[in-house]
Formats: structure tokens, C-alpha cells, sequence
């Protein structure tokens, strides 16, 4: 991506451009090792159209870069390669399979005089190894998660299986990375819990007994609300990688306007029998439809035998949208989809109806919105919930941050300190632009706060801190 910053007088202007994706392949070194058979190797290679000899020297240097420094550490291989033009991140999801992913390094084209070519300026460090570390293994876990392992499609049909699940997999996934979004939230990978009272949310968990029980089919469940997790019955690393597919890809996809609360004239009711707004988002789009197709995407989740195999529906009302998770080795008929739409539409809309409503009251108990007092992002790395108000909107495609891209960097450099040590600390930064950056962990929590008070001092700054994790965290949070 291009930004242009008028800087430069007498009308020259300099160009930035954003980090990049420059290659992405995948590689399995046992697959060619004699002379001559090393195309073998690459089992999928991005962009398809680079010529075949550079792309068995790209493998092949990747391969002499992990072996080489196996020397030095055989259990930990090499993570990342830091050049002047591009950073190369290396990562072995299973054994001998590599995916190696290449991003251009954002540079700043400066115009030169007499027309000399421009000076291009590559700021390497403006990268961090954790922030896009994730985002390759956050590859891989897509993938897992529609096709299962690398190792399941091997034994399945071979290399040539493998290959058409790959290319057909992430020649579509690869267009959804916007590498210049990404930040530390992509480092978490947390899931956005939606806060609701007690009645509401037992009558959340009423509805899940109650369909899981007329519908015995359903082996699990998931609820969610404004793309905020409120219910789910899957384990959490699965429930994190589908809660990333459903808020980045498919609900983006099938947005809606909000609907209003029970008084809402969108809401009639005939003869007693409530006008539901259930649809389903994966499957057939249209029950009445004679030629609807009852297909369902299907999905991997680890079990106890090590993973198992189910159809996906997703069924939403309003903003309301249930996931019911059933085994793939079930037929799922029209006669299911009806039933289960005649069972879960009314309910769901009147759920969604009364979660707005309270919504609603919470919203205007606590005053109108505004900025938020505190510019921070917490995270709980036991039961992954994330929350921000620095992301005003964070989806694939977009990222919204209320502060500078500068500050944002600082936030990673103080996660990667983190992730150095075990024990908790806390850390506190002056900002050239006169804002204080506030790092803490404690017991498996992270918080991360921006104070933009030019005139504090450290005393001052710990006190606002004091003060935030009293008001939003009920004091839950952190070692003095």
C-alpha cells in the first residue's frame, strides 16, 4: 500500500509504502532430496507465476538458513531472517513441512534534484518478529481448521491431494491478508467476550440446552452477539481460530442493519406466531427454494482421538447468530434444516430482541458514548478475552486504531520484553510525542495502557494506572 506525505517543498513529495507479502510457499525438504528432483520439494508456491528456477533457489536457501542454524540450536530452528529490503518468517507446523512467508519492509521513496532516480529508505525495524510470526501460524490454523492436517490429506490421496488443498485453500486465504493491519492483536489472537447480566445470560444457556436436546444431532454449540462470544461449547484454541473465521470473513459478509428492541414495528407478530428474522449464513440461503442446496462447510476440531470431522451451520437473527457444529459422517436433509429453522428462528429473535434491549439500558445507564477515559488493550491468556478501545475497528481488511502507528509499535516492543521473562513486571515508557506508554503482567493477564499527558510525571502515571484497573478491572488485576 502506497501513502504519500506531502513533506518536501517546490511540489516533490515523498511516498511510504506499507509492508507487503512478496512470497508465501510451503515445502517439505524429504520430498525431492536427490539433484534434479528439487521442484518436488514445493508444495505450494505464491505467486504462482514466478519463474520455476527462482523458486527452487528461494526454497533451497530457506532450507540451507533452518539446517545452518540447527548447528547452533537443534530443538529451536529459526523463526525470522531480518535482511535490508524484506523479512523472511519460517514456521514447522508439522514435521518436515515449512511454511516460509517473505514481507517487504515499508520504505520511504525520497525524490531527489536534476533528476536523479529517488532514494529509497527500507525502515526494517518498523517490523516485529512476534506480529507476523502470528499471522503464519495463524495461516496454518485456517487451514486446519477446513481441511485438517498436512498429514491427514497425505494419507488421504498423497503429495497431489495435498497440493490441490493448498492451492485451492490459500489462493483464495492470501488475498485476505492486509499485513498492514495487523498488530498486536493478531499476536493474542483473543476472543471479544460480549458482557451481559445473569438472567440474560442463563436464558442464553436455556436456548443452548434446549436445542442441543431437540436436536440431538448437535454435538456443539456457540453463541455470539455483535461478533462478541457469549456461549461455546468448544475447546478454546478451536472456538479462538473459528471465532477469527466468523468475525473477519463470513459475518463481514452477511452484514445487516441492527434491529430495535421489542417495540420495534419491524417485529410482528400474526396470530400469535412470531414473524421470525432467522436465516441461515452457511447452507441453503433460501428454505422455500426447491433447487436449495443443503451443503455445509465442514470443519476440523481437536477431540480426544485427536480430531474429528463436523458440517458447520450458522444460523443468525438480528445480531444475534448461533453455530451448531454436527457430525460430517451425518446427511443433513431439508427436513433437518426446517426443523431446525421452525426451532431455533423464533427463539433467537426474541433472544436477540431482549440482549439489545439490555444492551440498550446498560448503554444509557453509563452515559453517552464518547471518547474513552482510557486508551488501553487487556488480554487474559487463561481464557483468552481480549478487549480494546484503542481498535475503534478491527476486521481483515481494516484496522482502526485511535492512536499512532507509532505508538502501536511500542505496545509489540514491550509484548516481546514480555515474552522474554515469566515472572510479572511492568513497564513504562516516555514517548517522543509526549505520551506515556504503561506495559503490566501479572498472572497470565496483560494490560497495556496510552496516557496522553504531556506533564506528568512516573508518580502521576502509576496513579491513572491505579485508577483504570480499579474502574474496569474491579481490582482483579495486577501485583504492586
Amino acid at each position: 500500500m502506497l501513502m504519500i506525505s506531502p513533506k518536501m517543498a517546490s511540489g516533490m513529495q515523498e511516498k511510504q509504502y506499507t509492508p507487503c507479502l512478496l512470497n508465501f510457499f510451503i515445502y517439505n525438504p524429504t520430498f525431492g532430496p536427490r539433484e534434479g528432483e528439487e521442484e518436488k520439494k514445493i508444495l505450494f508456491y505464491h505467486p504462482s507465476e514466478v519463474e520455476k528456477n527462482e523458486k527452487i533457489r528461494n526454497v533451497g536457501l530457506c532450507e540451507a538458513i533452518v539446517q545452518f542454524t540447527r548447528t547452533f540450536c537443534p530443538t529451536k530452528p529459526a523463526k525470522s531472517l531480518h535482511t535490508q529490503k524484506n523479512r523472511q518468517f519460517f514456521f514447522e507446523p508439522e514435521e518436515n513441512f515449512w511454511i516460509v512467508m517473505v514481507v517487504r519492509n515499508p520504505m520511504i521513496e525520497k525524490p531527489n534534484k536534476d533528476g536523479k532516480p529517488p532514494t529509497v529508505e527500507y525502515q526494517e525495524e518498523e517490523i516485529l518478529d512476534t506480529v507476523y510470526g502470528a499471522v503464519v501460524r495463524q495461516c496454518y490454523s485456517m487451514y486446519k481448521l477446513f481441511n485438517g492436517t498436512f498429514g491427514r490429506a497425505m494419507e488421504a490421496g498423497g503429495v497431489e491431494l495435498l497440493m490441490q488443498k493448498l492451492e485451492k485453500f490459500f489462493y483464495r486465504y492470501l488475498q485476505t491478508l492486509h499485513l498492514q493491519s495487523c498488530d498486536l492483536l493478531d499476536v493474542f489472537g483473543g476472543i471479544s467476550f460480549f458482557p451481559l447480566d445473569k438472567m440474560t445470560y442463563l436464558k442464553i444457556q436455556s436456548f443452548v440446552n434446549r436445542v442441543e436436546e431437540s436436536l440431538s444431532l448437535i454435538k456443539y454449540t456457540a453463541f455470539l452477539y455483535n461478533d462478541q462470544l457469549i456461549w461455546s461449547g468448544l475447546e478454546q484454541d478451536d472456538m479462538r481460530i473459528l471465532y477469527k473465521y466468523l468475525t473477519t470473513s463470513l459475518f463481514p459478509r452477511h452484514s445487516e442493519p441492527e434491529l430495535a428492541g421489542r417495540d420495534s414495528p419491524l417485529r410482528p407478530e400474526v396470530a400469535g406466531n412470531l414473524l421470525h428474522y432467522g436465516r441461515f449464513l452457511t447452507g441453503p440461503a433460501n428454505l422455500k427454494d426447491p433447487e436449495a442446496k443443503f451443503r455445509f462447510p465442514k470443519i476440523f476440531v481437536s477431540s480426544e482421538d485427536g480430531y474429528e470431522e463436523l458440517h458447520l451451520i450458522v444460523y443468525k437473527a438480528m445480531s444475534a447468530a448461533a453455530c451448531f457444529m454436527i457430525d460430517a459422517s451425518v446427511e443433513l436433509t431439508r427436513e433437518f434444516c426446517e426443523q431446525l429453522d421452525g426451532l431455533v428462528g423464533p427463539q433467537l429473535t426474541l433472544l436477540a430482541s431482549d440482549i439489545c434491549e439490555q444492551f440498550t439500558i446498560n448503554r444509557r445507564t453509563s452515559g453517552p458514548e464518547k471518547e474513552p477515559q482510557f486508551k488501553f488493550i487487556y488480554f487474559n491468556h487463561m481464557n483468552l478475552a481480549e478487549k480494546s478501545t484503542i481498535h475503534m475497528r478491527k476486521t481483515a481488511s481494516v484496522c482502526l486504531t485511535s492512536v499512532h502507528p507509532d505508538l502501536m509499535k511500542i505496545l509489540g516492543d514491550i509484548n516481546c520484553d514480555f515474552a522474554r521473562v515469566d515472572e510479572d513486571e511492568e513497564i513504562i515508557v516516555k514517548a517522543m510525542t509526549d505520551y506515556w506508554v504503561v506495559g503490566k503482567k501479572s498472572d497470565q493477564r496483560e494490560l497495556y495502557v496510552i496516557l496522553n499527558q504531556k506533564n506528568a510525571n512516573l508518580i502521576e502515571v502509576n496513579e491513572e494506572v491505579k485508577r483504570l484497573c480499579a474502574t474496569q478491572f474491579n481490582n482483579i488485576f495486577f501485583l504492586d
